[in-house]
């Protein structure tokens, strides 16, 4: 399949239009202007979703996007990671494409970490590279029996000669296969839960790890389970503190979060779009499908539901750009990360659906951008933590307030 391409759905889009709230300044709107103008340019053929994933990493790479991914000092754009441009780079990105979304995303939470908790020499090996999209990065963290439960992690670093042993397993973890090195975080005391995890940048050529084993999901991206088996790496190999993995996931999960809630947003407005383009030219019963009251309603919940998610999104995101001078995931800023995941993506869900049913029996249709659309933002409510998840979140910090 090509890249999503509708000659009038781009109206919909419109560079600031959505971007005139106080959240933004005046850089923000630039960079989305420009990005709007770079995207509708590019037609890549996702028939082959590894390819177009490599593609997509190359072109974002090499026209500067994948610099937003990591601090100025290593070849970024901005001084440090900025939640607003990722918001607004991902939301952008997943109108167009969900898979280049995702391929932007990747770059960013793959090496998240090593931005926040990595020595001067991991930086340097990894990140310039990063930004480039010479290598690709992938986030190893959930297993076959532990996702929303990441303290029930069953891989196991032991200390070896020289450095460490990984052995055990990593599933649905996006890039498996792809990526050039995988952040993983395994337990070096398994009597500990949470607090005896630790994270280790292991280079996919390491001996030992297996990436072979590719996952099929019914909105093709690049997915496997990794095996490591005797996978033998080097002391320098350990991000950031001994058994300090824990907090590391959590942290580098804050910065993006804000981000899912924004490829939710996009895929939302792409389908709004697409169901306005129809109201507008479907012919039914002598007047179009816009004309009946019933359409317009429809179209009305839509907008709101979108307009509720940008609100959440918006601010969580510059919530967290506030906080950064004093290290995100503070309690007001995950709360209200939570509340923005969780919104985007339901109501994101919502209105897919009911611009699918618009369509009628072509909304079904393999081919159809609506059609892609349902499929494609189903993970999104389950990923980097699920809906469920997100409410447990916020029911603990209403009972703290």
């Amino acid at each position: 399949m090509v890249a999503f391409e509708h000659p009038h759905a781009h109206g919909a889009l419109a560079p600031t239009a959505h971007l005139e709230l106080p959240f933004f300044d005046d850089a923000h709107r630039a960079l989305a202007n420009g990005l709007v103008s770079w995207v509708r340019q590019q037609t890549v053929d996702e028939a082959d979703d590894r390819a177009a994933c490599r593609e997509w990493v190359q072109r974002l790479g090499d026209a500067g996007w994948l610099r937003y991914c990591v601090p100025q000092a290593h070849g970024g754009a901005l001084p440090a990671l900025d939640s607003r441009a990722l918001v607004i780079l991902r939301e952008t990105l997943a109108f167009h494409s969900p898979l280049a979304d995702f391929a932007f995303a990747m770059q960013g939470l793959g090496s998240g970490a090593i931005t926040l908790a990595g020595t001067p020499a991991q930086r340097a090996a990894y990140l310039p590279d990063v930004a480039t999209g010479r290598k690709i990065a992938a986030f190893a963290l959930s297993e076959p029996e532990a996702g929303s439960d990441v303290a029930g992690m069953r891989l196991r670093a032991t200390p070896s000669e020289g450095g460490w042993r990984l052995d055990g397993q990593k599933t649905w973890i996006s890039n498996g296969g792809l990526a050039d090195f995988y952040v993983t975080f395994a337990k070096t005391n398994p009597e500990a839960g949470a607090r005896g995890i630790s994270a280790f940048v292991v280079d996919a050529d390491t001996p030992g790890l297996d990436s072979s084993a590719h996952i099929h999901v019914m909105a093709p991206h690049p997915l496997a389970t990794l095996s490591y088996r005797d996978c033998h790496v080097g002391a320098d190999s350990l991000l950031g503190s001994e058994h300090g993995g824990f907090k590391l996931a959590m942290q580098t999960l804050d910065i993006f979060r804000a981000s899912v809630a924004a490829a939710a947003l996009g895929m939302a407005r792409r389908a709004f779009a697409e169901a306005v383009t129809q109201a507008r030219s479907r012919q039914m019963f002598g007047q179009t499908l816009g004309d009946f009251q019933l359409t317009q309603a429809r179209l009305g919940e839509m907008s709101a539901l979108i307009d509720a998610a940008a609100v959440l999104t918006y601010r969580a995101a510059w919530m967290r750009d506030c906080s950064a001078t004093s290290g995100a995931g503070t309690p007001a800023y995950t709360a209200a990360a939570a509340a923005a995941k969780l919104t985007a993506t339901e109501n994101a869900q919502k209105v897919i659906d009911m611009a699918l049913q618009m369509f009628g029996g072509r909304g079904v249709q393999v081919g159809n951008v609506v059609e892609h659309l349902y499929r494609d933002i189903r993970s999104l409510r389950i990923y980097e933590g699920a809906s469920e998840v997100q409410l447990l979140i916020l029911g603990k910090h209403a009972l703290k307030a």
